[in-house]
């Protein structure tokens, strides 16, 4: 038995959700989401709640179960307030700035390397901060895990981009004797 599959969620006032088919849409004041759920976990939407449950108790409907219920309330809560995720360039000569839909990183290769922002990201880059706002939670979270990728911190200078509450582990380097 899921625990977050078999809590109620509630909508809150000023949030929309609608079911037709697969495809359940969330709106809210930030704007709306469309996802596709499978007809395994059965979705009830009625008087301000949101219920789901099982329709076969095999494993992989139990497992689904409790992610479409977390997949929801993301959705609930993207729709209200914007997701946001900071990543923090460090090393001399890196840079990163914003064109138009486009990243733009000077990363210490012999060219530019160039991120293009999907549809539905706002990205900010101020110094060496690079802030990325989103109402979908999934998108977010993969773009800016794809965003730091390029420049992973290394554990010696800590050179390298990482999350704005990370803590990168530092190694010792060589000893001189």
């Amino acid at each position: 038995m899921s625990r977050i599959g078999k809590q109620e969620i509630t909508i809150p006032s000023g949030v929309e959700v609608t079911k037709n088919g697969a495809i359940l849409t969330v709106k809210g004041p930030k704007g709306s989401l469309q996802k596709v759920f499978r007809d395994d976990i059965e979705i009830k939407i009625a008087d301000g709640k949101i219920n789901l449950n099982i329709k076969r108790n095999d494993k992989f409907s139990k497992s689904l179960w409790g992610t479409y219920a977390s997949h929801l309330k993301n959705m609930i809560a993207g729709v209200q307030t914007p997701y946001q995720k900071k990543l923090i360039l460090e090393g001399v000569g890196f840079k990163s700035e914003v064109k138009g839909k486009e990243l733009v990183f000077a990363l210490g290769f012999s060219h530019p390397v160039i991120v293009k922002i999907p549809e539905g990201i706002t990205a900010t880059a101020e110094k060496n901060n690079i802030t990325i706002v989103g109402i979908d939670k999934e998108l977010v979270g993969s773009f800016t895990a794809g965003i730091r990728a390029l420049k992973k911190p290394e554990p010696y200078k800590g050179k390298g981009m990482r999350y704005e509450d990370e803590v990168i582990r530092r190694k010792q380097g060589k000893k001189t004797t």
